[in-house]
């Protein structure tokens, strides 16, 4: 769970990432006065991922903070690091000396970060597994575990019916957020592209049914959030995995099968770069003169379109809706030969390109850029 808010987030600029990215704390918190338990029931689940009623997690530590510099300071005695899983990878992982070995070592939970659904971040990834109160002295009061720039902390035991693998699994929901893009969004405050759209996040967020990144009041409705505990979901459905329901997350947020599949998507064939089409049209000077073109726009992002006119034309350009008729938008000359129109596509997924002939004749070339 993230836990530094708007108002308190570090900056980080990662070395391989296009844009600037915001990079919280991600604690999984337990109050004791159960002052803010969620209770969730689905509207929308089905099968096996029944969410349950009532639960005891809860919201989690806005003040919670992780640094290389902490993890180097505490006193916790840590075993491990690189280490070769079953699967051959090499994953970085500590365990505190303080657990039993009997609850985990490196080679053990080497070996499950490797069986999470995982892409090439699992590279990047320093895990910490320690007890409970190490957790939360490295991650705040009430913390269950936390995750920060490439480094996770999680309890390794069983507590108050949530157990390490499910801390485990929330916390590498994030990690895989902060590697993916979602442009013109941080992946890590909406989720990742393929799930974020089909969750309807960007129109969500404008009618303040969504709050990416919030970390306090709206916790519940943060798609951050909600990503990560999809994403929990998800592996301990492939895993064929019993874990504590939907809880935490408000129910409008809990998955089906079509964000399940697009979770799976950004894991496994993460969205990186968006698609660019060309369509051109001669007019003569007999003939048509409205030139309709369809667009195909079932991921959210930014759309750029131009149209490259012949000299001394005047053809109108606009944005339609899916009825055809609405206008959206219309498009601005850049040049003497160009009209360009940039807008968010923002759960829109069927939209129309009109282009209506005037002043001279001849080739017109439009070149769509969707996510």
């Amino acid at each position: 769970m993230k836990s530094s808010g708007a108002h308190s987030r570090r900056r980080w600029t990662g070395h391989h990432w296009a844009l600037s990215r915001a990079v919280p704390v991600v604690a999984l918190v337990l109050t004791a006065s159960l002052a803010f338990v969620i209770a969730a029931s689905s509207s929308r689940g089905t099968g096996p991922l029944t969410p349950h009623g009532t639960s005891a997690r809860a919201i989690d530590h806005p003040g919670a903070t992780l640094s290389a510099a902490r993890l180097a300071q505490t006193p916790i005695a840590w075993l491990g690091g690189a280490t070769t899983a079953k699967t051959g990878e090499s994953v970085n992982v500590y365990v505190s000396s303080a657990l039993p070995p009997e609850l985990g070592t490196p080679q053990t939970w080497a070996d499950f970060l490797s069986g999470l659904l995982h892409g090439p971040e699992l590279a990047a990834l320093t895990a910490y597994i320690s007890t409970l109160d190490e957790v939360q002295e490295l991650c705040g009061d009430g913390a269950l575990g936390c995750y920060w720039g490439d480094r996770m902390v999680s309890m390794g035991e069983t507590m108050y019916g949530v157990t390490a693998e499910e801390v485990v699994r929330h916390e590498y929901g994030h990690h895989i957020a902060l590697h993916r893009v979602n442009s013109p969004w941080l992946a890590i405050d909406w989720g990742p592209k393929n799930w974020a759209s089909t969750e309807d996040v960007c129109r969500r967020a404008e009618e303040q049914t969504a709050y990416p990144g919030d970390e306090g009041d709206h916790y519940s409705l943060n798609p951050g959030e909600a990503w990560a505990e999809t994403y929990r979901l998800l592996d301990e459905r492939n895993a064929s995995a019993t874990g504590s329901g939907w809880q935490i997350i408000d129910s409008s947020l809990y998955p089906d099968d079509a964000a399940l599949e697009a979770a799976e998507n950004d894991v496994l064939q993460p969205w990186t770069i968006g698609r660019k089409t060309v369509f051109r049209r001669t007019f003569p000077a007999r003939g048509k003169r409205v030139w309709l073109i369809p667009l195909n726009t079932q991921l959210d992002g930014l759309l750029e379109i131009t149209m490259t006119l012949p000299r001394n034309g005047l053809h109108e350009f606009e944005l339609l809706a899916d009825d055809r008729a609405t206008v959206l938008q219309k498009g601005l000359w850049a040049s003497t030969t160009t009209k360009r129109i940039t807008t968010t596509i923002c759960g829109q997924r069927s939209l129309f390109l009109r282009v209506t002939q005037k002043g001279a004749f001849g080739r017109v070339t439009v070149t769509a850029a969707t996510p």
